[in-house]
């Protein structure tokens, strides 16, 4: 088997992983969540507003501290939704498995024994090791 069929495996071990389903799952139930998806709607449009009054040569400082402060609160509102807190949560478990499965790669791509390297970066590590001063 070669490095290219082992890679498709593990993307099918990722997607069969509790992780990957809980955050497929919420993605799904946000998409077709209306009021969810209309308030995004609505924040992209102030978005989108601000952006046009940033872009006007005779700026309205007020205009701006305005949109600005109801952009930044429609924000607030969106991500304290249930929905959205959980969706932040399934991301970043997804996202902490990833970036497990990445870095033992790396490590593994380095020289190191993928069956005993660390599964996460050491505290601080960049990433880079041209300018580590090793691995405590």
């Amino acid at each position: 088997m070669n490095v290219i069929e082992l890679t498709r495996q593990l993307g099918k071990a990722i997607q069969e992983d509790e992780r990957y389903k809980k955050y497929e799952n919420i993605c799904k139930i946000n998409d077709t969540d209306t009021e969810l998806q209309n308030s995004i709607g609505e924040f992209n449009q102030k978005r989108s507003e601000l952006s046009v009054e940033m872009r006007k040569p005779d700026k309205d400082a007020d205009k701006l501290t305005e949109l600005d402060r109801e952009l930044k609160e429609m924000y607030e509102q969106i991500m304290a939704t249930p929905k959205m807190v959980e969706y932040n949560e399934a991301k970043a478990e997804i996202d902490a498995l990833m970036k497990s499965v990445y870095y033992i790669l790396q490590q593994a791509a380095n020289g190191d024994d993928p069956e005993t390297c660390p599964a996460t970066a050491p505290s601080g590590c960049s990433g880079s090791c041209s300018t580590c001063g090793g691995c405590g």
